[in-house]
């Protein structure tokens, strides 16, 4: 398409064919392939887990198939529940001391209220490790005389 300029010149329009949505789907299409392949790492990374409360309790269902109690480290701490992969212990071949090693996965998982660590209690049972973790009786507030 030709136009005259100011001096009577003609010129040339230069038309740029843009679609706006072709740029909006190029973008949901990388964000879409980046969160795919985040979530296909985390999938073979972390065990599945299942999380149920209730008002006494909270109980945690990791499937862990060809895994035994020995294989899997608890940890618990005021508000939350850490659980890892215990790695096989191996020696380094060149000094014959033991190898430093490191868990093939760990799962930290807040809890929405204050276990009572004394009660918890873990299973073991066809490849199904479940957690439970009463309830502490004492989360009220607890008030502070104030000396003076």
């Amino acid at each position: 398409m030709l136009n005259k300029d100011k001096k009577g010149e003609n010129k040339m329009n230069t038309m740029l064919n843009i679609n706006p949505w072709s740029v909006l789907s190029e973008l949901l299409d990388a964000n879409s392939r980046a969160f795919k392949n985040m979530s296909a790492r985390a999938a073979g990374k972390f065990p599945p887990v299942n999380v149920y409360i209730n008002d006494n309790a909270i109980i945690v269902d990791l499937e862990l198939p060809g895994k035994t109690a020995k294989d899997v480290d608890l940890s618990l701490e005021p508000q939350a529940i850490v659980i890892a992969d215990r790695p096989a212990e191996t020696t380094d071949a060149a000094t014959g001391k033991p190898a430093e090693t490191r868990p093939a996965w760990s799962r930290r998982l807040e809890m929405p209220f204050r276990v009572d660590a004394d009660k918890a209690s873990a299973k073991f049972t066809d490849g199904i490790l479940r957690i439970q973790l009463p309830r502490a009786e004492n989360t009220g507030i607890r008030h502070i005389a104030i000396e003076g």
